[in-house]
């Protein structure tokens, strides 16, 4: 079932996705949050190791898992924007050399986005990283790549949020989903 109010904001690491809901949730406007964060940040708590650099399998298993519950969660009848989406999963097995499983491909299927999906491009200025987000700049290119892939083998329309600052960036957003 396809649900046209869940917006998926998707990217490679550091291109402002996170700073661009933040803004997006100051206009009123519901946001789900990045289930691979949450994951990464809980395993190095518990000094587990489904993390993308130890246990790969796993740590994809964690991340179909808590996008599908974020999708569960969001309320049918509300504008939802998603840090992420469900194919993001299917990028990173992609990256990887995963098997791509039978669960992934059923959740793929059964949980569907608005067509439109809002990726963020590579933006050299602002990427770092930090003890979570650990690719060098050419891995996040190639994630970028790798990720719009994802999305349109599965039938959605990419459109690319340009580089700017992020009020920009949120009205760019709203007016391409006709929300404004």
């Amino acid at each position: 079932m396809v649900h046209h109010n869940f917006y998926v904001i998707t990217g490679g690491p550091g291109v402002g996705k996170t700073t661009l809901l933040h803004e997006l949730e100051k206009r009123n406007y519901r946001c789900m949050p990045e289930a691979a964060r949450r994951i990464i940040q809980e395993q190095m708590a518990q000094n587990g190791d489904a993390l993308p650099w130890e246990n790969k399998a796993r740590y994809a298993e964690l991340m179909l898992e808590g996008s599908v519950n974020l999708y569960k969660q969001a309320d049918q009848g509300t504008v939802t924007f998603f840090d992420r989406g469900i194919p993001d999963v299917l990028a990173y097995v992609r990256l990887t050399g995963l098997p791509l499983t039978e669960t992934l491909t059923d959740a793929l299927t059964s949980f569907r986005y608005h067509p439109l999906v809002f990726i963020l491009p590579p933006w050299k200025e602002i990427y770092a990283t930090d003890s979570e987000r650990k690719q060098t700049w050419e891995e996040a290119v190639a994630t970028f790549e790798v990720m719009k892939e994802a999305y349109t083998g599965y039938g959605y329309t990419i459109v690319e949020v340009p580089p700017m600052e992020v009020g920009g960036r949120a009205d760019f957003v709203l007016q391409t989903a006709g929300l404004r």
